[in-house]
């Protein structure tokens, strides 16, 4: 095991203070470029931003251990919003700027958030009324046509009298993140991720034999920051290192390729569709020669080693693929840039520093066992579900005990996923037993979508599956069972559609709908997947 120690000991230490600390030892540095504006900020500056925003949202009545919406694009406001959200005792909870008003008003009612930090475009049509706990609503860059909401820069004008909280708890118990994560059944959970969670996750990213990266780096982010990947992996990492950010507000390859040269950037976090995309700019001549780009890390999605292996011979980049997920803050496993004997970009590579694995007996593998706990490990190179503890595993999922217990036994986290494990120590993603679908990397759950469409009138019973795409990784497949009284067709098929794009986000709305005659289900109802999948292979 090469990974044994963490870049520094995470027992104490809080989010903003680790990043506080980094400000006033980096002072006239770079730290963040945000690319939406052209604002430079130094590190100097980052750390001002976050205490006058922290006292401001102290002085607008902001009380510790209440909820702060976040609801942006990739700025730096979303940046100082987050670490000042902390320094002021608050949790803050992060919404996906592609949300509709169905799904902002269930995380923000969900949540209990007090606040929300937003840009007026964002909730032009929507209706905030009637949520309990919601308070006062501020907005970044434009006004507001609606009544009530209040401008973000007010909050960076409040007397630096204003002392921050003293934190009534330790870091292990303080939440310092509260993002939500689809689950295959139900609505989003929110998890709760500790300070002592996402400070260690930092530090075991950055322990020796992990993660080449260095306070010299240039890290490109076009990764969004509401998504544990960007919030941790690229935002506090790299304000804790002292590196710099260039911030994009979203995936443009073209933007991206001109950045590469403007910034000297030298890493970049990606996914596998983002590889795509810039293996067709590679052959179409747009990306740059004269990069400086030493190594991407590849995450949320399983990557194709023969995609790795064109990009590089492409670009002359070395891929890293990694592995993790929102309830483990999310790193838990990563490849090796080098020896060249440890360079693996078909393997997720080897857990970090005091990460424990397991490869358990998947789950119903055996009918006859009635006690889940009985699960034996399976053999070295044999499929399993893999089952982790460390010190990145959340604390639970917000108000959900009966699914925390689902999920978290005796510390352990069952991640769902099917691995395999060579001699070598090296491990290999087969399957996810979940029924998550991952559109270009983001997660989407079958059942929400299903939900909404079970609410169109002319949808009787319905089914949602991934099906594979060679641009997405995959996308969802809907087959809908019709009521009498409604008859196949085309334009029926767009408008449901338009139906589901009107209240889910871009990335949830079925592509394909097919229309079949029953839902494959089991004796308890539950949807038989598999046989759907079987439809489309």
């Amino acid at each position: 095991m090469l990974r044994t120690q963490l870049y520094a000991d995470p027992q104490g230490r809080f989010v903003h203070d680790v990043v506080l600390e980094s400000c006033l030892k980096n002072a006239g540095k770079t730290a963040l470029v945000d690319t939406s504006c052209e604002r430079r900020i130094t590190f100097s500056e980052y750390g001002s931003l976050v205490e006058s925003l922290a006292r401001g949202l102290i002085s607008a009545g902001l009380a510790p251990g209440e909820v702060v919406a976040i609801f942006l694009p990739n700025s730096w406001e979303f940046a100082v919003t987050y670490h000042a959200a902390t320094l002021a005792g608050g949790i803050p909870t992060l919404l996906n700027p592609s949300y509709r008003e169905r799904e902002i008003r269930y995380q923000l009612e969900n949540s209990g958030a007090v606040f929300l930090i937003t840009d007026a475009p964002l909730i032009e049509n929507v209706d905030l009324a009637g949520l309990p706990a919601l308070r006062r609503v501020f907005t970044t860059r434009s006004s507001s046509r609606l009544g009530g909401c209040e401008d973000f820069a007010s909050l960076l004008r409040t007397s630096s009298s204003v002392s921050f909280p003293k934190p009534a708890q330790s870091p292990q118990q303080t939440i310092a993140a509260l993002p939500y994560s689809s689950g295959t059944t139900g609505l989003p959970k929110g998890v709760m991720l500790s300070h002592y969670n996402l400070v260690a996750n930092v530090y075991q990213t950055l322990g020796p034999n992990a993660t080449t990266l260095v306070p010299d780096d240039v890290m490109l982010c076009f990764l969004p920051l509401y998504h544990i990947y960007g919030l941790t992996v690229a935002l506090t990492l790299s304000l804790s290192l002292g590196s710099t950010l260039i911030l994009m507000p979203r995936f443009d390859v073209q933007k991206l390729c001109a950045l590469l040269v403007r910034e000297g950037v030298t890493m970049i976090p990606v996914v596998p569709p983002a590889i795509n995309a810039m293996c067709q700019a590679a052959e179409a001549g747009i990306f740059p020669r004269n990069h400086k780009v030493r190594w991407v890390k590849s995450g949320a999605a399983p990557l194709a080693p023969e995609l790795a292996r064109r990009f590089t011979n492409l670009t002359g980049i070395v891929v890293v693929q990694g592995y993790g997920m929102t309830e483990a803050s999310p790193v838990t496993h990563v490849g090796y840039t080098s020896p060249p004997e440890m360079y693996r970009p078909a393997s997720i590579g080897q857990p970090l520093a005091l990460t424990e694995c397991r490869i358990v007996e998947p789950e119903n593998n055996d009918p006859e066992r009635k006690n889940d706990q009985e699960r034996k490990e399976v053999a070295p190179g044999e499929p399993g579900e893999l089952v982790m503890r460390g010190p990145q595993i959340m604390l639970g999922y917000w108000k959900e005990p009966q699914a925390t217990a689902a999920v978290l036994r005796d510390a352990w986290y069952f991640s769902g996923d099917i691995v395999r494990r060579d001699e070598e120590g090296f491990y290999y993603v087969l399957d996810r037993s979940k029924e998550m679908i991952k559109y270009k990397a983001f997660p989407v759950a079958p059942a929400e979508v299903e939900s909404v469409l079970l609410e169109h009138p002319a949808v009787r019973d319905c089914g949602v599956v991934a099906k594979p795409d060679p641009e997405a990784g995959e996308i969802p497949c809907a087959f809908i069972v019709l009521r009498e009284g409604f008859t196949p067709s085309d334009p029926l098929k767009k408008e449901m559609q338009d139906f589901v794009a009107d209240r889910l986000a871009h990335h949830k709305q079925p592509r394909e709908i097919r229309f079949i005659e029953a839902v494959p289900r089991t004796l308890s109802g539950k949807i038989l997947r598999r046989e759907l999948r079987k439809i489309l292979s």
